[in-house]
């Protein structure tokens, strides 16, 4: 039987037994301090992957993916896209949340790169398993992960690459990006999301 990581990813025979691992997976020390891994969620047949950076706080106690602030821009922006997000499954690059202590908030700390190269197995295997015909990195942590250090986001949002592992990736900012925009000039920066996602439908 499997079991390794990278085994356990290659050899899962459903979603259900590649959360399995990924719940119980200690490849890097993220989850020392976080409350549970947050696996994907979504059908098992998407035809289209939506890949973040990390859980966030909200993300981390419930154990479900973009539920926090982010996910509610993400789902609007989704919704006015015209792309319903029970047909995607949406996961992240990481699967334990980053964070520093500030005050007492557990503030967002992006993931290092071999805490990224710890989870890409967990990654992969989703897209074995779900063999989606779209990928979408939402921001540049996804990025890294599936095309690179050298595939800028701002350079190349809205633009599709191949993959070596089939789908087709499109690149966009993380929904959390939104939030940081000044107030007078988000809206513009939401359509623009909207924008990108929207060529889902491209495909």
């Amino acid at each position: 039987m499997a079991d390794s990581k990278s085994e356990i990813a290659a050899d899962a025979r459903s979603l259900k037994e590649l959360d399995a691992g990924i719940v119980r997976c200690r490849g890097c020390r993220l989850w020392e301090r976080a409350t549970q891994a947050v696996c994907g969620e979504g059908g098992a047949r998407a035809t289209v992957m939506l890949v973040g950076e990390q859980p966030g706080d909200q993300e981390d106690l419930t154990g479900k993916p973009f539920v926090g602030p982010a996910g509610k821009v993400l789902d609007e922006a989704l919704e006015k896209a015209g792309v319903d997000r029970k047909d995607v499954y949406v996961t992240n690059a990481v699967k334990h949340f980053s964070w520093e202590p500030r005050g007492k908030r557990r503030m967002h700390k992006t993931p290092a790169q071999q805490e990224v190269a710890a989870c890409l197995d967990w990654l992969l295997g989703e897209i074995r398993l779900i063999t989606p015909r779209l990928i979408v990195c939402l921001g540049g942590t996804a990025v890294r992960a599936l095309l690179g250090p050298k595939v800028k986001v701002l350079a190349n949002r809205g633009k599709f690459f191949d993959s070596e592992w089939g789908p087709k990736i499109l690149v966009t900012v993380h929904p959390s990006s939104i939030l940081r925009v000044p107030p007078e000039d988000r809206a513009q920066a939401f359509e623009s999301l909207v924008k990108d996602l929207a060529r889902i439908r491209d495909l």
